[in-house]
């Protein structure tokens, strides 16, 4: 009975401990402070490096650069909240001006529904000696005539 009071006190000093950290916050990508977001007026493809660094991804077919920026709050083991996840998208045009830009909220972004349905498979349906000889002696040369 004192050996099973002893490691319920344990597990409960455990469980204080984890859950009285600091919040901790990690960044993911680019920190974006004000200043980063009162200048998204940008003109060409030099000022935004300038303000912002270099890019998270740059696609070359389309000419786009990507930025990506997260914060998440970790209080402990069990509890973590993402705060903002942005995507900032900026296009140009062959002369490196800016022609578009977009920022996408990622937090807002809807599931992804998984589609159910199937693709039937002919294999299982043949029996043993179609599995084993598949394509022997089903193909015909064809004629040259």
């Amino acid at each position: 009975m004192i050996k099973l009071f002893k490691l319920f006190l344990l597990i409960n000093l455990i469980f204080a401990i984890i859950s009285c950290s600091e919040p901790e916050l990690i960044y993911s990508g680019k920190i974006i402070n004000q200043n980063n977001l009162d200048n998204l007026d940008i003109s060409n493809k030099e000022n935004l490096i300038k303000n912002f660094g270099e890019p998270s991804f740059i696609d070359p077919i389309e000419n786009k650069y990507f930025y990506y920026s997260e914060k998440n709050r970790v209080n402990n083991f069990f509890s973590k909240k993402r705060e903002y996840s942005y995507m900032f998208v900026f296009a140009f045009d062959k002369n490196n001006n800016v022609i578009e830009r977009n920022v996408l909220d990622l937090n807002e972004i809807q599931k992804v529904k998984i589609n159910k349905m199937k693709t039937q498979n002919n294999i299982i349906q043949r029996g043993l000696i179609e599995k084993i000889f598949g394509g022997v002696g089903t193909q015909r040369v064809p004629d040259t005539n």
